[in-house]
């Protein structure tokens, strides 16, 4: 199946315009302050772009990122000017055809950036270890529409956790479905190259990432993904797509469950583009100079990561007060486009 990914990206499709669904299509709309970043990009490294999401989370200037399945470029370059000339952004990927576009354009866009901070290397993201990346080197890691074209998606967390500093985040967009896709379905190799039958259920990627040492990851945004392509639809019958981005944070000892110890937290509103509000996650929309209850786990997120500056901490861990209301194990996802990026309460944990 990693040789008919190859193939299918690196000769199959030519441009976005050659996909089938639009798994592998960014509809996500881009910040007004990305956007001249984005003009900035070669066009032909644009046209070769197959990500389902915006994987730029605040807070990278001078960080080192890793860009899993990074093809054409496109993230490593837009990542390149955010993090700027004291940061670096790897890009990794296993197709040499796509490598090789992005490789070309390096030149331009450090004339473009006024600086060189972007590299490329050829390999697998299941075999992180392989490749020379050192442990714990790195503050974000990300990747678009990638994981789930792997064949061991466990070993790709674990590599991710490996390569993490301390407090560091795995920051990912990707493909999930509503249930188990049949075996069978695995086996096709346009509804895998399409980003769909590789794609884990939900349930199925909270279990792996516990297991890889991310005890509580959290869901940014979704979307619900239609299947227009009548013979892909007539494959898929009842199975629902959904395009979701994730934050996994490495923290040592986070529990398994939003615990209340009676802390919370005030957002100072002063990180750049959000001077009234923080959109920490799905469920966490933090107005500013408001006291703001938080489970452990999400006051140790604010607090032992690049975050941190830019909050004010109340509380410790020495008491307990039993789960947050609300927390429970349905599907997280909005089943209607209508519903995507609703905010649960402001003092919610889940």
């Amino acid at each position: 199946m990693q040789s008919a990914v190859q193939e299918y990206y690196g000769s199959t499709l030519k441009g976005t315009a050659d996909l089938r669904t639009s798994a592998c299509c960014d509809a996500t709309s881009v910040p007004a302050a990305l956007k001249p970043l984005l003009a900035q990009i070669h066009p032909e490294v644009l046209s070769r772009y197959y990500g389902c999401g915006l994987v730029a989370p605040p807070l990278l200037e001078g960080c080192r990122v890793l860009d899993l399945g990074c093809g054409s470029g496109r993230d490593v370059y837009l990542l390149a000017q955010l993090v700027g000339p004291s940061g670096e952004v790897v890009g990794v990927d296993m197709t040499p055809e796509q490598l090789a576009i992005a490789r070309t354009h390096q030149d331009f866009h450090a004339g473009q950036f006024g600086f060189a901070n972007m590299r490329f290397l050829e390999g697998r993201i299941e075999q992180l270890e392989q490749l020379d990346l050192e442990p714990e080197s790195f503050d974000v890691v990300i990747s678009n529409c990638v994981v789930n074209l792997s064949t061991d998606k466990l070993a790709v967390l674990a590599g991710v956790r490996r390569l993490l500093k301390p407090g560091g985040e795995f920051y990912f967009a990707d493909v999930y479905a509503d249930r188990r896709v049949p075996g069978p379905l695995q086996q096709d190799p346009v509804l895998y190259g399409e980003c769909l039958s590789g794609a884990l259920y939900w349930n199925d990627f909270l279990r792996l990432a516990r297991q890889a040492g991310f005890p509580d990851p959290r869901l940014v945004a979704d979307r619900p993904l239609a299947i227009n392509d009548p013979e892909l639809q007539a494959k898929t019958g009842l199975l629902n797509f959904f395009s979701a981005t994730y934050r996994l944070f490495r923290i040592e000892g986070l529990e398994d469950a939003c615990e209340d110890h009676g802390q919370a937290v005030i957002y100072r509103g002063s990180l750049p583009d959000q001077p009234h509000q923080l959109a920490f996650d799905k469920h966490h929309l933090i107005d500013a100079d408001r006291v703001f209850p938080v489970c452990g786990n999400t006051f140790r997120m604010l607090q032992e990561s690049r975050l941190a500056p830019h909050f004010s901490f109340i509380g410790d861990a020495s008491r307990h007060f039993g789960l947050f209301p609300g927390c429970g194990g349905s599907m997280p996802f909005d089943s209607t486009a209508a519903g995507a990026g609703a905010a649960a309460d402001a003092g919610a944990c889940c």
